[in-house]
């Protein structure tokens, strides 16, 4: 017989311990397949884009043996440029229903005709990038693939009213590095430093609730609150905190995570309004879920000169291992004004740091500082982004900005709706529909669902005698189910967060019936123990 489990032990594990727990007990039953929706990697990816992405690897490597084809020792060397296009548009015509190869020709003819890019210099560009034969030059991102990234960012971003040459960016590991790199900068450049106070869009994604306090940074967190009655918008007096001229930034994730909620319009002029009486205020924005929203404007859009945009490929494209991210920033903004009006004996500090790549490290903007910083500033020579990621990257781009009908993205929308509604409908909740919502996770309130199902006492009753992390350790031992509990994003009531992108439609469905069974057996016992009474 199987010893109980003492649920109580797990109650004070950290977020990625008890993450690990939960796994792990999920796994411990050999006779079922564990249900983990605790981690929002996706299970679906963009396919048309890929194929492209290896026939013009094919391209190139036929390019690239013409240069030594009387060695045939599979000796390669950069791809001649005298011809290429010529031989690429030969190429189309000659495999053109081959699989991404008619994707090629029409990304081709978007870049001359929609960009109004010079196709011979970028398809050089693309066949040496994803040759990888280069060091990236420019280092902070290669000519012409930031050029259709920006294209791209201003169009997801909501932020059409900006040109492209009014925005820079640089292309990093995905949006973690990003993150790292854009922390680790603001301090080295005395943008934040300890015992400053910052603010967080709270529930947020729980490593940006960690970073601050992180012996590097020390910063003091002040939660900018969203309000689950409110659809998990944040309240006027929540936002008013921004006014406190002693916060120096404001970091969000938007749409949300884990409430997978877009910032509404009223929230986006507030934010607006405050910026105008707090024209120093920085706003740091990952916004990686915009493009599953509808109509989504990025506080980028909004506040282009004091926001630093964070962007990352992975979620939406289902491209988690390619490690695709962007910082962009307003050729405009207030933190370069903010480092140039730093006291005099901090810039010489950082004149002195960044010499060895400039004459005039003082002119350097904080983009470019990133850049360096990236690789200890030393080794700001072989910084970049590798070229093939470069090269994919761009294709994703392509992809979504030739698609009119917006196909993929509808279809991807009403995969996690489907997925959403199946886990709820199991559980007997009568949730509805937020516009605002990505549905990409979602929040199970305890207290919510406890009402919605048996009543407003049950619901008294489940909140004051169990604890919210034994029941995930017993839907995890009972059934396989793997949910993160809310706390660990800050989420102020007993919640469970639930990825929507990374199991199929039958195993929400059977999620959902997990927690109803868990429920009808909590609601026994609350009837067994009211009736002694």
């Amino acid at each position: 017989m199987k010893k109980p489990i003492d649920y109580a032990q797990y109650a004070n594990l950290s977020p990625f311990e008890l993450k690990d727990n939960l796994i792990k007990l999920a796994q411990s039953h050999t006779d079922r397949i564990m249900l983990n929706a605790g981690r929002g990697n996706p299970n679906f990816l963009a396919t048309w884009p890929r194929q492209a992405f290896f026939q013009l690897g094919l391209f190139a490597i036929e390019e690239s043996e013409m240069s030594y084809s009387y060695l045939n020792e599979g000796v390669g060397g950069f791809p001649i440029r005298t011809g290429l296009t010529g031989r690429f548009e030969a190429f189309i015509r000659r495999n053109y229903n081959t699989p991404g190869v008619s994707f090629l020709g029409k990304a081709f003819s978007y870049i001359r005709d929609q960009l109004g890019l010079d196709e011979n210099a970028f398809l050089q560009e693309m066949v040496e990038g994803i040759l990888g034969c280069n060091y990236p030059v420019p280092d902070r991102m290669l000519h012409f693939s930031e050029e259709v990234i920006k294209s791209y960012v201003l169009q997801q971003m909501g932020a059409q009213g900006l040109k492209t040459d009014e925005l820079d960016l640089f292309a990093t590991e995905g949006g973690t590095a990003a993150m790292t790199y854009v922390f680790n900068s603001m301090k080295e450049n005395g943008l934040i430093n300890k015992g400053d106070k910052i603010a967080i869009g709270a529930p947020i994604f729980t490593p940006y609730l960690e970073i601050p306090s992180l012996n590097d940074y020390q910063l003091v967190e002040v939660l900018i609150n969203a309000d689950p009655q409110l659809e998990w918008q944040y309240p006027e007096s929540e936002l008013r905190k921004l006014e406190d001229p002693s916060i120096k930034a404001f970091f969000l994730v938007n749409p949300s995570n884990p409430p997978s909620v877009k910032i509404d319009d009223k929230s986006l002029q507030l934010i607006a309004d405050i910026v105008k009486k707090r024209p120093d205020l920085i706003i740091l924005t990952d916004d990686v879920y915009g493009t599953f929203a509808d109509n989504f404007q990025s506080l980028f859009a909004i506040c282009p000169k004091n926001t630093i945009l964070v962007y990352s490929f992975s979620k939406y494209f289902g491209a988690t291992g390619w490690r695709l991210g962007v910082i962009g920033l307003a050729h405009d903004n207030v933190i370069d004004k903010s480092i140039s009006a730093l006291p005099s004996k901090t810039k010489q500090i950082l004149n002195k740091r960044y010499s060895s790549i400039v004459t005039e490290p003082d002119k350097l903007k904080f983009i470019d500082r990133l850049v360096a910083d990236s690789r200890a500033v030393a080794l700001n020579h072989t910084a970049g982004l590798s070229t093939p990621q470069q090269v994919q990257m761009v294709l994703f781009a392509l992809c979504e900005m030739m698609d009119a009908d917006q196909s993929y993205k509808s279809t991807l929308k009403n995969l996690i709706r489907r997925r959403d509604a199946a886990l709820y409908q199991r559980l007997g909740s009568s949730k509805k529909r937020d516009i605002n919502s990505v549905e990409y996770y979602t929040l199970i309130d305890l207290e919510t669902i406890c009402h919605e199902l048996y009543g407003d006492d049950f619901a008294k009753w489940i909140l004051t005698n169990k604890n919210p992390t034994e029941l995930l350790f017993r839907i995890a031992d009972e059934a396989g189910v793997v949910l993160l509990p809310g706390k660990g994003f800050a989420v102020q009531h007993p919640s469970a967060r639930a990825s929507l992108a990374n199991l199929n439609e039958h195993q929400y469905a059977a999620i959902g019936s997990s927690l109803r069974k868990l429920a009808e057996e909590y609601y026994a016992e609350y009837t067994s123990k009211h009736k002694k009474k």
